[in-house]
């Protein structure tokens, strides 16, 4: 199937043309149609699958049907993070630069101001996070009574971060007569609540089973002691020649943590999470994708809408509380129709996280052997020494000598057996633990493994 059969507008098609995209995505050949036909929507679509371009294009080519009768906004998106609604409002930008189309964006963490002044100037398509559209409409800085489309992205990850009073009220500032449109990368009873409350006798498409992961991802588990992640992780990162990874933890100060530790290893590194300014965040993304930075260490709630194209290595730092949100971490990979490798690792503490995992995808995860690594001390006085500490000072406190941490200290001091088999290659790896890796002075380095 091609583009042109689904009943798009020249100007559309030249867009998505200049794209370099040609056949378009099951989401895509599924919800076009039924959005151009005026129906309400529920989709449920993994990360990655074209869903953006799924409800963008076909309502760019509604709206070129009617005139627009003011300055006030014709379609509304609503996305759950900045990120996220700064990507919907691209596309929306590059799809409708040939229909004379108008996108506004809004969200937090910058001056309200300037999104003021954009409104004021007029748009056809506003795309919103929720905080930020409350606080323009309390400020009258925005007028929703001409909305003719709505659309909920990711709407599970919407109910996860608690914006369902938020949520009730937008729809209450919306006209009663609409077209509804709901996407979601986990499709829970939840999900199929929330769709009844403002769906119209929705068309229902589902392009992957319920919490499937994506089918190209390749996924392995190490077990590994919390202390030694880090090192486990930088080991992976240098032995893999891995030159981009998306690496999960679940806090902020943990994000920065971790960042700190792999630049002591040598290994270039940014973190990215709610307490970053904008502009931190879109440099340090910018970077990433311009392989200036190899390890982006970011928080569930900031990697939501994070574009990467051909991201080849997501690791779970930390496994998440919420299971479905594997889903949409290991999402971020083996995106576009490439492949990817998705990596957890697993302290004793997380078992029931992962069994809970698990369960949601109805299958087990491969566990793989640990390689041989090596425990590095950072230097003195560094950013990464400091980082040490104040890990140390948040485990708890335990009495006595030889207890947990100090026989697994002992244990590491001893390198494992070669044999662990590396996620990327699915062989044996190297082992051994003794290369200089990445600029790591020789003094600071020991052999161990857990």
């Amino acid at each position: 199937m091609s583009f042109e059969v689904l009943g798009l507008k020249p100007e559309l098609l030249r867009a998505v043309a200049e794209k370099g995209y040609t056949t378009p995505s099951p989401i895509q050949s599924q919800a076009i149609p039924a959005v151009l036909s005026g129906r309400d929507l529920i989709a449920g679509a993994q990360t990655g699958t074209g869903k953006t371009a799924a409800f963008v294009l076909p309502i760019l080519q509604r709206l070129t049907q009617t005139a627009q009768a003011g300055r006030a906004p014709r379609a509304l998106v609503l996305t759950p993070t900045r990120e996220l609604a700064a990507q919907v409002a691209e596309s929306a930008r590059t799809y409708g630069k040939y229909v004379g189309s108008r996108t506004s964006v809004v969200f937090g963490g910058v001056s309200i101001n300037p999104q003021i002044d954009s409104l004021r100037a007029g748009c056809d398509v506003l795309v919103a996070t929720p905080g930020r559209l409350l606080d323009l409409a309390e400020q009258r800085a925005v007028d929703l009574r001409s909305v003719q489309c709505f659309v909920l992205d990711e709407a599970d990850r919407m109910l996860d971060m608690g914006f369902m009073p938020a949520l009730r009220r937008i729809l209450k500032l919306l006209p009663a007569q609409r077209q509804n449109l709901m996407f979601s990368a986990t499709y829970s009873e939840d999900i199929r609540e929330l769709a009844k409350r403002f769906l119209r006798d929705p068309v229902t498409v589902e392009v992957a089973a319920r919490n499937a992961t994506a089918d190209r991802v390749e996924q392995t588990v190490y077990r590994v002691s919390k202390e030694h992640k880090r090192h486990l992780l930088a080991h992976l990162i240098d032995s893999g020649n891995w030159h981009q990874v998306l690496v999960f933890t679940r806090t902020k100060h943990g994000a920065n943590r971790l960042a700190q530790q792999l630049e002591s290893n040598g290994i270039r590194s940014a973190a990215i999470h709610g307490n970053k300014s904008q502009g931190a965040r879109v440099r340090a993304l910018a970077d990433f994708k311009d392989n200036k930075v190899v390890a982006l260490v970011a928080t569930e709630v900031a990697a939501r809408g994070l574009d990467i194209k051909e991201l080849p290595h997501v690791v779970n730092y930390e496994l998440p509380n919420v299971p479905e949100d594997y889903v949409h971490r290991i999402g971020r990979t083996a995106r576009a129709g490439g492949t990817g490798f998705a990596v957890s690792l697993v302290s004793p503490d997380e078992t029931s996280l992962l069994r809970d995992i698990e369960r949601v995808l109805r299958r087990s995860l491969p566990v793989a052997a640990l390689p041989a690594y090596t425990v590095t001390a950072p230097p003195p006085g560094s950013a990464a020494a400091a980082a040490d500490r104040s890990e140390r000072s948040e485990r708890p406190f335990r009495q006595g000598g030889g207890g947990r941490h100090d026989s697994q200290r002992q244990h590491a001091s001893r390198p494992s057996q070669p044999g662990g088999h590396h996620p990327r290659h699915g062989r044996p790896s190297s082992g051994g633990g003794n290369s200089q890796g990445r600029g790591r002075p020789a003094g600071q380095r020991r052999t161990g493994s857990y």
